[in-house]
């Protein structure tokens, strides 16, 4: 799975369900809404999004998880510490390679700038692919 699809899966399905998969990075997302299977869904809690084919809170998710996570992490603003949030390999490697799936044009030597627009894009994805994001987070 790619890193994008890991990150997307992780936030967008925090159960495990392989519903949610990340639309290409070429692509938009399909805007289609997703058949519901019937009333035997599994209960929801605040992290998920209370009803099926609804939009998955991401601050939610996340904020939940960084409450059971020991370390402080700035998962709002860094593409680092939101890779570690979500217990992928955060490492300058991984996050050129993202870059590389996401088509980031600019110079991947310099991660400052790369890891800023790596996080705005991540964030649009997830909106994309049906996530509710909050105002503060999107570009």
């Amino acid at each position: 799975m790619s890193l994008l699809g890991s990150i997307v899966s992780k936030i967008l399905n925090p159960f495990g369900s392989s519903e949610a998969k990340a639309a290409p990075a070429d692509k938009p997302a399909s805007t289609e809404a997703q058949p519901s299977s019937g009333g035997d869904a599994p209960a929801s809690t605040a992290t998920s999004s209370g009803t099926s084919g609804g939009p998955v809170d991401v601050e939610a998710v996340l904020n939940d998880m960084a409450t059971k996570n020991g370390q402080k992490l700035n998962w709002r603003t860094s593409i680092v510490d939101l890779m570690k949030l979500l217990d992928l390999d955060s490492s300058l490697h991984a996050r050129q390679q993202l870059a590389d799936e996401l088509h980031y044009s600019g110079d991947k030597n310099d991660s400052a700038s790369m890891n800023v627009w790596l996080h705005k894009q991540v964030i649009k994805k997830l909106e994309e692919n049906g996530g509710k994001v909050p105002a503060d987070l999107k570009d």
